[in-house]
């Protein structure tokens, strides 16, 4: 049996700009290597990505690269926080912390910390 495409995907326009982040490379890998990336990046587990992506999905950012720009955003920001107190090379969240440190990252978004999102990407 063989399987026919029948949907006509058609051809997508390309930016040429020379980075952008719909060109990004690591926005638009798919879930488990992107995950990957920021394990090395950033030194954090499965569940707590999960939980990160999980919250600001819940947050209202629904487009996932969008979303991805908020998550490597709050990554950036905590590792910034976590490097001024610690010496460990890995960010750690303590019983509740990861939850606090989301909403001290939105409540600073006034200060530049969160990534502004034109409404036509959302």
């Amino acid at each position: 049996m063989q399987t026919k495409n029948t949907v006509s995907v058609g051809q997508f326009p390309e930016s040429h700009k020379p980075y952008s982040f719909e060109t990004s490379t690591y926005l638009n890998l798919p879930d488990l290597p992107f995950f990957h990336w920021c394990n090395r990046q950033y030194r954090i587990n499965r569940g707590v990505y999960n939980a990160i992506d999980q919250w600001f999905y819940d947050y209202g950012i629904i487009n996932i690269q969008n979303r991805r720009i908020q998550i490597l955003a709050f990554l950036e920001f905590v590792k910034e926080e976590s490097q001024k107190q610690e010496s460990i090379p890995y960010i750690r969240f303590g019983h509740g912390g990861l939850i606090k440190k989301l909403n001290e990252f939105i409540r600073d978004s006034g200060k530049s910390k969160v990534i502004p999102l034109k409404n036509d990407f959302v």
